[in-house]
C-alpha cells in the first residue's frame, strides 16, 4: 500500500524544499550550517505543515549526522537517556560528529523532561532540533533555550503552494498518470491555508474522488464539494484542529452562538474527543466570562462531568447547550488579568515582607517580636469590615483587579469594593 501523497512528496535535499527562504535560501543561517557543516541545537517554532519535521531530516541527511526522533507525547525521561546514552556510546560521536536528536512537539516536554536533555545540549553530546507549534519562550525552560536557537517558519506562500501543486502533478508516481486540470486555486489554497499537508491531502481527495481514468478538473466547487464530503480531513491529530478550535473559541468569546455551534458541530463530526471540548468550555467560562456571569464556570464544569459520564453521541446536546450560554453571556476577563498582574508583582517582589499584624503569632517570642500586633478581626466591627491594609509595605494602594462593565454580578461586585476602598474604587 503506498503512502499518503504528502509522504511520498516529502523533500530530501534544500533543492526539493519549499518555502523558508529566509532561513534556507543561499547565505541564510540553515543553508549555512548545512553548508559549514557548523551545526548548533535549535528549535523550528510555526504551524503544522511548513516543513519543520522535514526540514530537521533535510539537515541530518545533508550532514550525514545519526538522526534519532522523540514524540514528546509519548516519550519520556527515560526515552530521553536512552538516547544520550547511545550517544556516547557511538563512534561517530567521538570523531565529532554529534547525533541529531529531533523531539517534534518540544512544548509538551514537562520541566523534568527537558532538564534531563540539558547536559547532552551543552557539552555536544548530542544536537538538539525541536519542533513546536508553541512559543518557545512560554513553553521551553529557560536554561535549555539559552542553548539554542530558535527559528521561526512562516506559512507558505500561494507561489509556494503553486509550486508543490504543479510539482506533485507533475512528479508523483500515481498523480502523473492521471489527466489532471487545474482551472481554480482559490478553494484549494485558502482551505490550505499555507500548510503544504494540507494543501497535499486535499489534492489526494479531490483525485481520490474521481472515477479512475476520468479526466480531472480541480475547480473552486469541486474542492469545497469534496471537503464536505471528508469529514475526517478535519484531523483531530492537530492540522484543522488547531483552525477549529480556535474558531470556536473566538467565536464563545466574540458572543456568537451561531458560529460557535457550528465549529462545535464541526469538531463533533470530526471526531474530536468531547472532554477536550469540555475543557475548553471549562477555560472559557473562568477566562472570558468569569465575574460576569459566575454561573457559567458551574454549567461548564456540569458539562464537563456530564459528557464525561453519558460519552457520545448524547453528549453532544449538553455541549451544545454549554456553548451556546457560554457564547450568549457577558463577557469579563477581569480576574484573568487579575491574577496575571499579581502574578507578575509576585515575581518582582518576592521577598516584599507580611506586615507584621497579619503575621500569625502562635508563640510567645513571636509575640513579644510584634507578630499579630494591631490586626483588627473584620467580624468585630459594622458590616463586617474594618479599614486595614493588606498589602506588603511600598505595595500599598496597588490595584490589581479591576471590575469589567458588563454583567450585574460583577457591577455589585464592583459597587461593594468602591464602598468599601473609595481610595481604590470609584462607583461608575
Amino acid at each position: 500500500m503506498l503512502p499518503p501523497l504528502p509522504e511520498r512528496m516529502r523533500p530530501t535535499d534544500l533543492d526539493e524544499y519549499v518555502g523558508q527562504k529566509h532561513l534556507v535560501g543561499e547565505g541564510n543561517v540553515l543553508w549555512n550550517m548545512i553548508h559549514t557543516g557548523n551545526l548548533s541545537s535549535f528549535i523550528l517554532w510555526g504551524p503544522p505543515g511548513v516543513g519543520k519535521t522535514t526540514l530537521a531530516r533535510i539537515v541530518a541527511r545533508s550532514l550525514k549526522r545519526e538522526f534519532h526522533t522523540l514524540s514528546a507525547v509519548s516519550a519520556g525521561v527515560k526515552e530521553v537517556r536512552e538516547v544520550i546514552d547511545k550517544a556516547k556510546g557511538n563512534s561517530i560521536f567521538s570523531r565529532g560528529l554529534a547525533p541529531i536528536l529531533f523531539i517534534d512537539e518540544i512544548h509538551r516536554f514537562s520541566k523534568s523532561q527537558q532538564d534531563a536533555l540539558l547536559g547532552a545540549v551543552e557539552d555536544g553530546t548530542i544536537v538538539l532540533i525541536g519542533a513546536t507549534t508553541e512559543n518557545p519562550s512560554f513553553e521551553v525552560i529557560t536554561p535549555l533555550l539559552s542553548r539554542c536557537q530558535v527559528f521561526v517558519l512562516k506559512p507558505l506562500e500561494s507561489y509556494d503552494l503553486e509550486e508543490l501543486l504543479n510539482r506533485a502533478i507533475l512528479t508523483d508516481e500515481i498523480l502523473r498518470t492521471r489527466e489532471i486540470t487545474v482551472s481554480e486555486t482559490g478553494a484549494l489554497f485558502r482551505y490550505s491555508g499555507g500548510d503544504a499537508r494540507k494543501l497535499l491531502n486535499i489534492l489526494e481527495i479531490v483525485v481520490g474522488a474521481s472515477e479512475a481514468g476520468s479526466r480531472i478538473v480541480i475547480d473552486n466547487r469541486t474542492v469545497t464539494a469534496c471537503l464536505q464530503e471528508n469529514m475526517a480531513f478535519y484531523d483531530k491529530g492537530g492540522e484543522m484542529h488547531y483552525d477549529v478550535i480556535s474558531a470556536f473559541i473566538k467565536s464563545v468569546r466574540g458572543s456568537d452562538p451561531n458560529a460557535a455551534v457550528y465549529y462545535l458541530a464541526r469538531m463533533l463530526n470530526g471526531g474530536e474527543d468531547p472532554l477536550f471540548i469540555a475543557r475548553r468550555l471549562c477555560i472559557l467560562a473562568a477566562e472570558d466570562i468569569g465575574l460576569a456571569n459566575p454561573n457559567a464556570l458551574l454549567l461548564a464544569n456540569a458539562c464537563f462531568q456530564t459528557v464525561h459520564n453519558i460519552g457520545m453521541p448524547e453528549a453532544r446536546i449538553p455541549l451544545a447547550e454549554t456553548t451556546i450560554y457560554l457564547a450568549s453571556s457577558p463577557k469579563s476577563n477581569s480576574a484573568y488579568m487579575a491574577i496575571d498582574r499579581a502574578m507578575e508583582l509576585a515575581r518582582e517582589t518576592p521577598t516584599a515582607p507580611v506586615p507584621l499584624y497579619l503575621r500569625n503569632a502562635p508563640t510567645k517570642l513571636m509575640k513579644d517580636l510584634g507578630y499579630a500586633d494591631g490586626y483588627r478581626y473584620a467580624h468585630d466591627f459594622p458590616g463586617h469590615w474594618t479599614d486595614l491594609e493588606f498589602m506588603p509595605e511600598g505595595l500599598a494602594g496597588t490595584t490589581l483587579y479591576e471590575p469589567a462593565d458588563t454583567g450585574r454580578p460583577e457591577q455589585t461586585l464592583a459597587d461593594r469594593l468602591a464602598s468599601l476602598w473609595p481610595k481604590y474604587y470609584r462607583k461608575k
